[in-house]
């Protein structure tokens, strides 16, 4: 972990992990929130730092994925590729954090956003949405952040194992004080907050599902340690130990009648009242379905501790802040227009537009959730007629072959966007390297006669007899093959992707695809998840039994929701460049967590997880994610696209957002220019 120079020098997944898995397109769908094009954001800040909003599902700000893990134990290996991509600087910001400033910033201004949806809580304990997490995180910070290099920041506490993984200490920050009559953040605080509150059977927290299993035991008034059941070096950026200071004092009533919706309505906690010196801001005003209002915190801690930016010196720089809920798109952006918001969401189409706006600063932030075709494998797949062609690893390599990521970023996205190779981003640390993996759909791997090539591959393993004639592939019957692509209705971009690859895949590999709108809650329910059965299967000759179906894996290829289909683009899903063990619930063996398409992996998944799972070092880590990350291209389980930067105009004259990753960690030391 970089250390900061003196001032004066795997179980089961909880609602939040799970909704970090889907991507924005699809928490969208999910939520029925489709009518907003494609802004795609339920915080139009740009700045969310908060574990709530993706674990991921930070990866707006925070979940970004990558780099050195913190103070995971390692060696201080990088594990970086060598890739010239410019991808490569996504955890780096060009602004020299230690260069010494002569004089601090002014106080001045508020500094306001916009986001697509109201609040439904701001109670931390129960929170799990992302828009709600940026407005507690205005009032409260939690444990730690991910640095502009993507090394562990502590906030709240720090951690360090020395162990491997299995011992974490965390020690909290001093200076730390609650609002009267709470007095000082302690240790004791945080074991009482996880071991009578989160591992309760009736509280029902959010962090509930994240303790179980994990011992803990204050060691010091400012220092407790919590002994996992397996070693887990990157616990860190798991986002599982992350926590919000909460006073003991305030929760002890609660826990002591095991009261939980009286716990859940307390008006200090819905209303922050507890929040101290604890975050930037304190809350003002909180207007349900309206948005919130804070005023500055001049006694924010962070201004004392002894490590970080010298901007955080004088933090923050803003007099208040707010955050407006908007439902619509054009109104947000309307607002970022005329001076009433400091930053919004930008879709693709208008980037130009803005980007020649003097009244406006673009940025492209990087992320990491990606934009895939999926191809149904299980039994109600490939309506086309007999014998999946899915499920013949050739195959899926000719369809992506078939499709230009070039001319689709170009196209679609108008270059706002990046190829997507395997299941990490190119500015991962854990990304195997260009020479490494194939790249299906450029330059030498993408073009009519390697596609077609590479599809009678898939013809001669097939018990059928698929073909082309002429320019068409066709049935045993001889008929065209027609397949079926869904996409989210009201989202755009989606619908220019799923046209653009149907033409690609009609030119190049002679199948006719037709482009189907359809709603996404519809979707979800009908079509991507299933009723768990069970059973088994054999599979490369040994016997599988699915122990523990779940309506995305809800058994064997046979075990298969109620409706037929054949390929998507309604889910995106995180390819978890911070924490790539999580990929373990995709790709670890076809009884894996989360499995709608029916993928059963050709090369060792599960041996090379186990050995991910138990390496001991950083540098033995990357090698297993290595291997895994090089057959997960090759054998396209999702049909890789693109992974779509997040777009964000900000105030010309707020100095502080940088197109990184991380993009926000710092917020307390943006400020406007004098």
């Amino acid at each position: 972990m970089r250390r900061y120079a003196k001032k004066s020098q795997t179980r089961f997944l909880s609602r939040r992990q799970w909704l970090a898995m889907v991507g924005i397109s699809g928490t969208a769908a999910m939520a029925g929130c489709l009518g907003d094009d494609d802004s795609g954001d339920s915080d139009d800040t740009g700045d969310d730092t908060s574990d709530d909003s993706t674990p991921a599902d930070s990866d707006s700000g925070d979940s970004g994925d990558s780099g050195d893990s913190g103070d995971s134990g390692d060696s201080g290996d990088s594990g970086d590729s060598d890739d010239s991509d410019d991808e490569d600087d996504a955890f780096s910001d060009d602004d020299d954090d230690d260069e010494p400033i002569d004089e601090l910033p002014e106080v001045s201004g508020t500094y306001d956003t916009v986001t697509s949806a109201s609040f439904e809580t701001l109670n931390p304990l129960y929170n799990t949405e992302a828009g709600a997490g940026t407005a507690i995180g205005r009032t409260i910070d939690q444990g730690y952040t991910f640095d502009d290099n993507n090394e562990l920041f502590p906030l709240v506490y720090d951690m360090n194992t020395d162990d491997g993984g299995m011992v974490w200490v965390f020690d909290i920050t001093e200076g730390l004080e609650f609002s009267d009559p709470y007095g000082s953040v302690t240790a004791e605080d945080f074991v009482y907050q996880i071991e009578e509150v989160h591992k309760s059977d009736w509280a029902n927290t959010a962090s509930s599902a994240t303790w179980g299993g994990i011992n803990i035991e204050q060691t010091g008034e400012l220092q407790f340690q919590a002994e996992l059941e397996n070693p887990q070096l990157l616990w860190p950026q798991t986002f599982d130990p992350l926590e919000y200071p909460i006073p003991k004092g305030l929760m002890e009533p609660y826990v002591m009648e095991e009261d939980a919706d009286g716990m859940r309505q307390d008006k200090e906690l819905l209303e922050l009242q507890f929040t101290g010196n604890l975050g930037p801001f304190v809350l003002s005003d909180w207007t349900r379905g309206a948005g919130t209002q804070y005023v500055r915190n001049h006694e924010y801690y962070i201004q004392d501790i002894d490590w970080g930016p010298e901007l955080f010196n004088g933090a923050p720089y803003f007099e208040g802040a707010s955050i407006s809920v908007v439902e619509e798109q054009a109104s947000r952006i309307g607002a970022l227009q005329s001076g009433e918001a400091d930053a919004a969401s930008i879709p693709p189409e208008r980037f130009q537009e803005f980007q020649d706006d003097p009244n406006v600063s673009m940025y492209q932030i990087p992320q990491p959730y990606n934009t895939i075709i999926s191809v149904n494998m299980r039994d109600n797949g490939w309506t086309t007629g007999p014998g999946n062609l899915f499920r013949h690893m050739e195959f899926r390599q000719a369809m992506a072959m078939a499709i230009s990521k070039q001319d689709l970023i170009q196209g679609v996205y108008r270059g706002r966007a990046q190829p997507h190779y395997t299941w990490q981003p190119r500015f991962s640390r854990w990304y195997p390297g260009d020479d490494s993996i194939d790249q299906f759909g450029s330059s030498e791997q993408y073009g009519e006669d390697l596609a077609r090539s590479k599809a009678e591959e898939a013809f001669n393993k097939s018990d059928y007899d698929y073909r082309f004639d002429g320019g068409d592939l066709v049935t045993p019957d001889g008929n065209q093959v027609e397949l079926d692509l869904y996409h989210s209705a009201g989202q755009d971009t989606e619908r220019l992707t799923g046209e653009f690859a149907a033409q690609e895949l009609e030119q190049n590999l002679g199948i006719s695809v037709s482009v189907e709108a359809i709603d996404g809650v519809r979707f979800s329910n009908d079509y991507w998840t299933g009723t768990p059965e069970g059973g088994s299967a054999t599979i490369d000759g040994e016997e599988v039994t699915w122990d523990s179906p779940a309506p995305q894996n809800p058994g064997p290829r046979s075990v298969h929701a109620s409706e037929d289909w054949d390929m998507s683009l309604v889910f995106g899903l995180n390819t978890f460049p911070q924490n790539p063990l999580t990929n373990q619930f995709f790709f670890d063996g076809p009884t894996c967590f989360y499995n709608p398409v029916g993928y059963y992996p050709e090369f060792n998944a599960q041996e090379l997880f186990q050995q991910a799972r138990e390496a001991e070092t950083i540098p033995e880590m990357k090698e297993a994610f290595d291997q895994i990350f090089i057959n997960v291209a090759r054998e396209q389980p999702y049909i890789m696209l693109t992974f779509e930067d997040d777009l964000y105009g900000y105030n010309p004259d707020l100095v502080g957002p940088s197109e990184i990753f991380n993009n926000g960690w710092d917020l307390p030391a943006w400020h406007f220019e004098e």
